[in-house]
């Protein structure tokens, strides 16, 4: 096989059954498990043999599944891990971390595994109608299973009850916070959400929660109680290590204030599945984001000028984002903060411009793609705000494409050790940036 065979076959996968990356819910999304299961028999079943942890959540779940993937390698297993969406690679979406080598670090399911699957199954793709989130769940299950792994962390795409990888028995079931983002699809209620999400417990399945909360609280309570399922809040929680935090969020290389939250979640999971907390733990929680190959989680992606991005697109996220932003000016570590920005077409903007910071400059930007809000439009968005808000509209540059404004925001920081540039607003903005970054290196 060489790498053009590999790119064909990827190319076709992905034109003939669209991501939601790249199309939208409405195009790709195909909700229930029926297909899935279907699926999961023309594969013999590789889900059936494999230990899981089963992830869901607005919020933090791919950030959780990585640092519990990491501190379960520091014990010495082999550990799959299957997320989404992916940022710089397909292949990110499956990776295996292997504890029992030397040199633990994560590797990426080859090319060949992804090409032979392909090639394996093409036929099925169109005859059991799977979407393209099916078809990569299948392939990380098989690859799963024919590795061997001792256990996998597995997150959801969207929601829980129908999504899916909801196929799965696992040891245990987390859900890591609960915000309002895809209303259309999981409900207009913090409530409803929490409803959709529960629906990945599993009868006397063990399930942990984030953080308690009066709207959700009886929700998960209820599901638990019907399905006799132990259930348990991170915040509540006693966790091992707990004491160690201050330090350990100090070290971490994942450096987004929102991961607290986030750890807490972790040191309570790996109690509940009988792992003991100690250095190794700690160390592989703290190197989480080089141990996996993780990105786009307030990730430091240059320096002269310092630019970081961040993936987080929702108002739950990026109000922590931006109040961390905040707290940079406040404490004087920097004194100029400049947003290179950018959204999906389908973005409701209305609880998000109320986020974004008055003190900074924005680079308004639209990502390499048919979703993608273009940059006009977003600039006439934020324009009327501001006038409403009584803002400066000249506070706002329509740079077009991201390399623009990249390029424009560098330029502004220029010689200027003082400023941060600030990437974020959507997946794709971060991945072209973090893509151009390495190119102009």
């Amino acid at each position: 096989m060489n790498d053009s065979d590999y790119k064909a076959e990827l190319e076709k996968l992905f034109v003939r059954f669209p991501s939601v990356q790249n199309v939208g819910f409405k195009g790709a999304y195909k909700p229930g498990l029926d297909n899935m299961e279907r699926f999961c028999t023309l594969l013999g079943h590789p889900e059936k043999d494999v230990r899981w942890i089963h992830i869901a959540g607005t919020n933090g779940k791919g950030s959780v599944a990585n640092m519990i993937a990491s501190a379960l390698a520091a014990k010495g297993l082999s550990v799959g891990l299957y997320t989404s969406p992916h940022i710089l690679d397909f292949r990110e979406r499956m990776r295996i971390i292997d504890g029992r080598k030397a040199r633990t670090k994560a590797e990426l399911i080859g090319k060949e595994e992804v090409q032979d699957f392909i090639c394996n199954y093409r036929e099925d793709f169109d005859r059991l109608s799977l979407s393209f989130f099916e078809i990569t769940t299948g392939m990380a299950f098989k690859w799963f299973n024919d590795r061997k792994v001792d256990i996998a962390v597995l997150e959801t795409g969207l929601g829980g009850r129908l999504d899916s990888t909801n196929v799965v028995t696992p040891l245990l079931s987390i859900i890591t916070s609960i915000g309002l983002d895809h209303c259309s699809l999981l409900g207009n209620t913090r409530a409803e959400i929490a409803a959709e999400k529960a629906g990945i417990f599993k009868k006397g399945v063990p399930a942990l929660i984030g953080s308690r909360d009066d709207e959700t609280a009886p929700v998960f309570e209820q599901q638990a109680q019907s399905l006799e399922a132990p259930l348990h809040f991170a915040d509540s929680a006693d966790a091992p290590g707990w004491d160690r935090s201050g330090a350990m969020l100090a070290e971490m290389d994942l450096q987004g204030c929102y991961q607290r939250e986030n750890l807490r979640t972790v040191l309570a999971a790996l109690a509940l599945i009988r792992i003991n907390f100690d250095d190794d733990i700690a160390e592989a929680i703290c190197r989480t984001a080089a141990r996996m190959d993780f990105h786009g989680r307030w990730e430091l992606i240059g320096r002269c000028p310092d630019m970081i991005c961040d993936i987080g697109h929702n108002p739950p996220a990026l109000k922590q984002n931006f109040a961390q932003l905040r707290s940079y000016l406040e404490q004087g570590r920097y004194r100029r903060l400049i947003i290179v920005y950018g959204v999906m077409a389908d973005k409701d903007l209305d609880g998000i411009l109320p986020l974004m910071p008055e003190e900074a400059q924005y680079i308004l930007v639209a990502p390499d793609t048919p979703r993608a809000m273009p940059s006009a439009a977003l600039y006439d968005h934020c324009r009327k705000y501001w006038e409403q808000c009584g803002r400066k509209p000249s506070s706002l540059i329509d740079a077009g494409k991201v390399a623009n404004g990249l390029i424009l925001a560098k330029a502004r920081a220029a010689g200027n050790d003082d400023t941060l540039i600030y990437v974020g607003g959507s997946t794709f903005v971060v991945s072209e940036a973090i893509s151009l970054n390495e190119e102009w290196e």
